[in-house]
């Protein structure tokens, strides 16, 4: 298999799209986009930018990460390689960051923001375990469990 083989993957429409893909080739309309922003991060602080691109099967939303936030422009059409997905309150996520390669491409490779439906793939949505464990954990001390 040559390098270039590789590094390529099979474009995917955004509504097919599932949680904890890697190296994943999405082209869609950039339908929205937040200004960059830090967050706070288990690795210290993070600048991050978010936004909404879709394709004739759906929209998703994308974070952005390091240098990459903030560089993606409302109404235009990219084509996405090297991003990866996760999921957050049952819906999946596209992520892109340092290796991941954003290209602007020709206007009519993606359908105009009226024709983009509103479906997103969605994930299983199982709430974070810190949140419910600490309340948990106190019920059970009070009715003399654990």
């Amino acid at each position: 298999m040559s390098g270039s083989e590789e590094n390529t993957s099979q474009k995917k429409r955004i509504i097919d799209l599932k949680s904890g893909e890697e190296n994943v080739h999405v082209t869609g309309r950039v339908l929205e986009t937040t200004p960059p922003r830090v967050i706070q991060t288990k690795r210290g602080p993070r600048t991050i930018s978010n936004a909404i691109i879709g394709d004739e099967s759906g929209r998703v939303q994308v974070t952005l990460w390091g240098s990459k936030a903030g560089s993606l422009e409302e109404g235009k059409v990219v084509d996405i390689k090297g991003a990866w997905t996760t999921s957050f309150r049952g819906k999946v996520q596209l992520n892109i960051g340092r290796s991941t390669n954003v290209e602007e491409v020709p206007d009519e490779e993606a359908p105009q923001p009226e024709e983009i439906p509103e479906d997103q793939p969605t994930a299983p949505y199982t709430p974070s375990r810190r949140q419910g464990f600490g309340r948990g954990r106190r019920r059970y001390y009070r009715q003399g469990g654990f």
